[in-house]
């Protein structure tokens, strides 16, 4: 099932449990159970239904959003090897650390609040009638070194744009993670029918407006003292890129 298919799931309880998962960010049959005022039997054939329609996906009796994004890819660099694949739940505090290096930094204030809103929610992929919300991850050694990030609202009027944040952590950029991340995003977006995506970024984060611009993206508009970071106004540069 791509992130913005319609979602028509045929009986409300099967609704239920779909939009149960989705919230929680996975789910076992006996937490379904226990949670839900569903029969049982009822219960087990709803989920597979929605695991047969793409809607669910299991791992070891745990149940997840599906979302189509791809295998797990490797990559050489100089000292190390890295992997770049779908971000699973799990990975949901490797996810926040990351964005929370990164933020450390002062440069990257959509990125904060992507962290904070997942932290909050406690749930990584997201897929309901109001937004979408897909990321993958670069490990090194099962440790989350970087991410990209997609969001989109539900809204037919918007339902080909979304947004984009992405980054590694200091200690792993100059190794092209960071272009690898990028391009496997935009892949995906591409695939999933969205037309071009949009990042923020303070002014003052010359390399990220060097490293978007040096792979397509444009400036589309700036927003003159729209942040204020440590006691200064900051202005808000919005690049885009067409898929």
């Amino acid at each position: 099932m791509g992130i913005s298919d319609s979602l028509a799931f045929g009986h409300v309880d099967r609704e239920r449990v779909y939009q149960y998962v989705e919230r929680h960010g996975t789910a076992t049959l006996e937490e379904l159970e226990s949670s839900l005022s569903v029969d049982p039997g009822g219960l087990r054939h709803h989920v597979a239904i929605l695991k047969r329609d793409g809607y669910l996906e299991e791992d070891d009796g745990t149940y997840q959003v599906a979302l189509d994004a791809g295998a797990e890819e490797e990559y050489e660099a100089e000292s190390f090897a890295f992997h770049i694949r779908p971000a699973r739940q799990e990975d949901l505090a490797g996810i926040v650390g990351a964005i929370r290096q990164v933020a450390e930094e002062r440069t990257y204030i959509v990125a904060e609040s992507v962290a904070d809103e997942v932290d909050h929610q406690e749930a990584l992929l997201r897929h309901n009638e109001l937004e979408s919300r897909m990321f993958f991850v670069a490990t090194i050694e099962d440790e989350v070194v970087g991410w990209v990030h997609l969001n989109a609202p539900e809204l037919e009027k918007l339902s080909h744009t979304a947004e984009l944040t992405v980054g590694v952590i200091e200690e792993y950029r100059g190794h092209e993670i960071g272009s690898h991340l990028l391009a496997r995003g935009l892949e995906w977006a591409g695939t999933n029918g969205y037309e071009r995506v949009y990042n923020s970024v303070p002014s003052t984060n010359e390399t990220a407006v060097a490293f978007l611009e040096s792979h397509g993206w444009e400036t589309e508009a700036v927003r003159e003292d729209h942040y204020k970071i440590d006691g200064e106004y900051v202005d808000e540069v919005m690049m885009a890129v067409s898929l």
